[in-house]
């Protein structure tokens, strides 16, 4: 089943449905009528431009509380849309204008127009990227670079493009053009077959492209050499050298493969006989069990999630993958500009696979559709880039009763939000997977190809590992950043605190831990913006928490516990390009003040940037606080001036925080890497913190699968005939006045003849089991 994002109600959207066609046409046509006849406009991207909180939020709680639809018309936030362009004029032709608009698609009124500085480079579209093949093949450069080689007879060449990353020093000034470079290989054509795998054969140069021109400005030759011969390539020869003699292809379509498929597994179906236990509705809004949240589908993020609940209380007001920058870790130039920031570059929604019923997701499956702008501003449909179904989790809660050997067992169903995402030679696969007892799992699998270069035949490397016949695996970093806007049973600004939680051990003391095994719980509220690191050793623990309720029962606030496993941050030198531009990956979270729009970690214009304008270190530079045991000491008199204040919205001030997770896989590849790439898993956890009063779960059937059959082997015994014969226990309970208890209501300690009779017959019992099972 497939469905569309639509407004539900074309003349009373709700505030968070995506746009419906006619407003993402009608954004279009009132940003176009901004320009005279002598100015083109490239469209790059028209979305949704969320409400303000201070104004989505009275609508949400009054929309909770029941209010009727009239009187929530009256409190609907303007239906806005942000639209992203370049102006290019008929004077300038070469000068493309970035310029981001707000247009209130009811009204038609421009809210605002900023175009960017010419320093600052937007992010390439797909379209852009598939141009710069051609551009290669066109220039006289490329063509003398490729004069140094001999391909094998019916091999061609193919062109990955890739944002050019960051300074190296070839470039001059501040506001140097908009580059473009790309990874060459070459694809064995006579096997007629365009899924042949072009990655087997890396030709050793770099094109370097103009982007405004079009033209290639000049070609890198790459260092082919292996451990001890140095950073720069070896000088070209004057006869073309033979590439290719000793490689061997590296398939992995099936109908290409060496080895035939297994044929020994057999199938295994996710069968849902009464259909899926969740409901999509046509605006965004998704409810499964006690679930309630929507869904919405933006062209940098993604699948973002807004308002959060579980059983009609709030726990999130936003949450989206915010960031994935990818450091390569070889030295030798130009490998340090292979520095991608896969959601600033390019953006992860324009790039969602389309996915396919019975293979990206299994059983039962709602997918969802999205549109994206076309150059001309039109809406261009993306279908199927989220998928939503359940899977079996596994157990969620189980407990046997040795002494009655009566085991009860609920299973764990989670509702799974996928989308899927190709950037040249990686796949990534991005979800969101709730649970029956209001867990949220943010799980990340990274898999598709490696990212390969030249290396001289015979030699191996410090910077990555041999996988292949003269193919190298360089070593990398994938580090990621998710964004976590709380709302803690509440979605007033000051009501959800960040708090760490460590576990600290505790020196012997005779007073008060005589045998050592004590440590105390210590917790420490963030007060103002900062940034943290992992520290397993304390079980260092982010929580989030209600700042003004409390558990009814361990009196304890409220809350949600973030379980993430500890990562390596950025290796790169602090002091270089590649740092510079991602502070947010030296650090495993950061703690920021709320900024409507303020959603990227490393800023919002990272293509070709030197340094990160508006990521998380500017957010913690504000200084801005969350309570008034962070808030900074009063100026001196005299300078009171620039102080904060709603008309300054930079300036520090008191907000509510927002939490931004870190973490990253640090890849050194195996030869098992190759020529596709297991998944490798990243899971991170929201798990309630004394939000509830009981297991949220208890209430989940304990209900046999009666389409499980039995797989015979290994005869027919249980390992497990009775639980007494694995001493569990000594069988059934004792009466409380034989255990010598005083029992409310009786008279007092003492026990009849026939108390003792049926003691002195339990231990008779118990001796004759002990022998039995010594036989």
């Amino acid at each position: 089943m497939s469905t569309g994002f639509s407004s539900g109600s074309e003349a009373h959207p709700h505030p968070l449905s995506p746009l419906s066609e006619h407003e993402f046409r009608k954004a279009r046509d009132i940003v176009n009528g901004l320009y005279g006849a002598d100015s083109t406009l490239f469209f790059r991207a028209i979305s949704l431009n969320e409400p303000r909180k201070t104004e989505l939020v009275p609508y949400l709680e009054a929309e909770h509380a029941g209010v009727a639809l009239a009187e929530l018309t009256e409190r609907r936030p303007p239906r806005e849309a942000l639209v992203e362009y370049d102006v290019i004029t008929a004077a300038a032709p070469l000068l493309h204008e970035y310029t981001r608009a707000v247009v209130d698609v009811e009204t038609a009124r421009v809210v605002s127009r900023k175009r960017a500085k010419s320093t600052s480079k937007p992010y390439f579209t797909p379209g852009e990227f598939a141009l710069f093949q051609d551009a290669c093949v066109e220039s006289p450069l490329f063509k003398d670079a490729m004069d140094e080689f001999v391909l094998p007879e019916g091999f061609s060449v193919t062109i990955d493009p890739w944002p050019y990353g960051g300074f190296d020093g070839n470039e001059k000034g501040e506001d140097t053009p908009r580059y473009m470079q790309g990874l060459v290989f070459a694809r064995d054509s006579s096997r007629n077959n365009p899924d042949s795998n072009h990655y087997a054969f890396p030709i050793p140069i770099i094109p370097v492209m103009d982007w405004a021109t079009k033209e290639i400005i000049r070609v890198d030759r790459l260092a082919t050499g292996g451990a001890g011969d140095g950073l720069e390539p070896a000088s070209r020869g004057d006869h073309p050298r033979q590439l290719f003699q000793n490689s061997k292809h590296a398939e992995y379509v099936p109908e290409l493969l060496d080895q035939p498929l297994r044929q020994d597994l057999k199938p295994l179906n996710i069968v849902q006989p009464e259909g899926a236990s969740f409901t999509a509705h046509p605006d965004g809004l998704i409810e499964w069990q006690k679930w309630r949240f929507r869904l919405t589908f933006t062209p940098r993020e993604g699948a973002v999630l807004h308002d959060v609940r579980y059983d009609h209380r709030p726990i999130l007001y936003r949450l989206s993958y915010s960031e994935l920058t990818v450091p390569y870790g070889d030295p030798r130039p130009p490998f340090h500009r292979k520095h991608a920031f896969d959601f600033g570059d390019g953006g992860v929604g324009r790039a969602a696979n389309n996915l396919e019923l019975g293979c990206d997701c299994l059983g039962a499956i709602h997918y969802l559709d999205s549109h994206l702008a076309a150059a001309d501003g039109s809406p261009a449909p993306a279908r199927s880039v989220v998928c939503l179904h359940e899977q079996d989790g596994g157990i969620l809660w189980k407990h046997t009763n040795f002494r009655t050997s009566r085991a009860v067992v609920a299973r764990n169903r989670e509702l799974v939000v996928q989308f899927i995402v190709t950037l040249a030679n990686y796949e990534y696969v991005f979800a969101y997977k709730f649970d029956l007892a209001a867990g949220i799992t943010i799980e990340t699998r990274a898999t598709g190809v490696l990212s390969v270069v030249a290396i001289d035949e015979g030699k191996t490397s410090p910077y990555g590992n041999v996988v292949a016949p003269g193919v190298l695996a360089q070593n990398h970093q994938h580090i990621f950043a998710v964004r976590i806007d709380p709302a803690v049973d509440s979605y007033a600004e000051g009501d959800t605190r960040v708090v760490v939680e460590e576990s600290v051990p505790q020196k012997m003391d005779p007073g008060t831990n005589p045998f050592g095994n004590y440590y105390r719980i210590e917790r420490n509220p963030v007060e103002r913006a900062t940034w943290l690191d992992a520290e397993p050793r304390r079980n260092r623990t982010i929580k989030l928490e209600s700042a003004t309720k409390t558990n009814p029962i361990s009196g304890r606030n409220v809350g949600y516990k973030l379980v993430s496993p500890a990562t390596q941050t950025m290796l790169a030198d602090e002091n270089s390009v590649n740092s510079r531009r991602a502070p947010f990956a030296h650090h495993s979270f950061w703690v920021t003040g709320y900024r409507d729009g303020e959603l990227w970690a490393a800023g919002e214009l990272t293509n070709q940037s030197r340094e990160d304008v508006g990521g998380v270190g500017d957010m913690v530079r504000r200084g801005d606080w969350f309570s008034e045991d962070g808030a900074p000491p009063p100026p001196a008199p005299g300078n009171e001036g620039g102080g904060g204040g709603d008309h300054q919205p930079d300036a520090a001030r008191r907000s509510g925080p927002v939490l931004w997770s870190v973490f990253g896989l640090t890849h050194n590849p195996r030869v098992e890497d190759w020529p596709v790439m297991p998944v490798e898993i990243h899971q991170m956890h929201l798990r309630p913190a004394d939000f509830f009063t009981s297991n949220p779960a208890l209430d989940v059937p304990s209900t046999r699968n009666d389409t499980s059959v039995l797989v015979q082997c290994c005869g027919d015994k249980s390992a497990q005939q009775d639980p007494l014969s694995h001493l569990q226990g000594t069988g059934s309970d004792i009466d409380a006045k034989e255990a010598g208890a005083n029992v409310e209501g009786g008279n007092g300690k003492g026990e009849g003849n026939d108390a003792k009779l049926g003691r002195r017959l339990s231990r008779a019992l118990t001796d004759l089991l002990k022998l039995k099972g010594k036989e």
